[in-house]
C-alpha cells in the first residue's frame, strides 16, 4: 500500500454523496477489519458481502447533515478507515453524540489513521454540530480502552459480562466519554 504521510479525511452528509464505487469500498473494508479480527460491529467472523452489504447500505441510508455523518480516509487515493458520527435531535440528548464503527483497514494500521479520524470527528462534532460531549461503546479485551484514553477519552462504565462471544469468551462493553470537546 502506498505509505503517505497523513491521511485525507472527507466527510459525508447525505446518501446521494456516496457513489457505488465508495459503497463498495465500505463494505470491503468492514469485511477485511471484521475478518482480521476488528470490534467493528460484526462479532462473528468470517463475514462476506451478503452480510455487510445491507447493513452498510442501511447505515449510509440514514446519513443526514444533522443527525449522522461519515467520515472517510484515504491514503494515496485507497481507502483506510471510516468512522460515523450519530445525533439524536431531541432536545433532551442532542448536546451530545456517539461514534460508531471506527475502523481502520488492516493494511493501514499502526500509521495514525484511526487517531486521524477521531480528531477529525470531534472537531466536526463541535464545530459543526454545537455537541459538548461525544460517547462510544466499545468491546472490552481489544485493547480499545488504552487506544480512545491516549485520544482523551475517560471510561464511564461498564457493562459487565454484556458480549458473549463463545461459552467461555465473555467480555465488558465498556462505556466511555470525551468530554469537553
Amino acid at each position: 500500500m502506498p505509505h503517505e504521510a497523513t491521511p485525507r479525511l472527507t466527510q459525508i452528509t447525505g446518501p446521494h454523496d456516496v457513489a457505488p464505487a465508495l459503497r463498495q469500498e465500505l463494505v470491503d473494508c468492514w469485511i477485511a477489519v471484521t475478518n482480521a479480527g476488528g470490534a467493528a460491529g460484526f462479532p462473528f467472523p468470517p463475514v462476506g458481502q451478503d452480510d455487510v452489504a445491507p447493513v452498510m447500505d442501511g447505515l449510509l441510508g440514514r446519513l443526514d447533515p444533522g443527525r449522522s455523518r461519515l467520515l472517510v480516509a484515504r491514503v494515496g487515493g485507497v481507502l483506510a478507515g471510516w468512522v460515523v458520527l450519530k445525533r439524536d435531535p431531541h432536545r433532551l440528548v442532542g448536546h451530545w453524540g456517539t461514534i460508531h464503527h471506527l475502523q481502520t483497514h488492516p493494511a493501514f494500521r499502526g500509521r495514525g489513521i484511526g487517531s486521524a479520524l477521531v480528531h477529525e470527528l470531534r472537531r466536526i462534532a463541535r464545530d459543526e454540530l454545537g455537541l459538548e460531549q461525544l460517547r462510544l461503546a466499545a468491546r472490552g479485551g481489544e485493547g480499545l480502552e488504552e487506544f480512545y484514553g491516549r485520544l482523551g477519552w475517560r471510561e464511564t462504565g461498564r457493562w459487565p459480562g454484556a458480549l458473549r462471544f463463545a461459552p467461555h469468551d465473555t467480555r465488558d462493553e465498556v462505556l466511555m466519554i470525551l468530554d469537553p470537546l
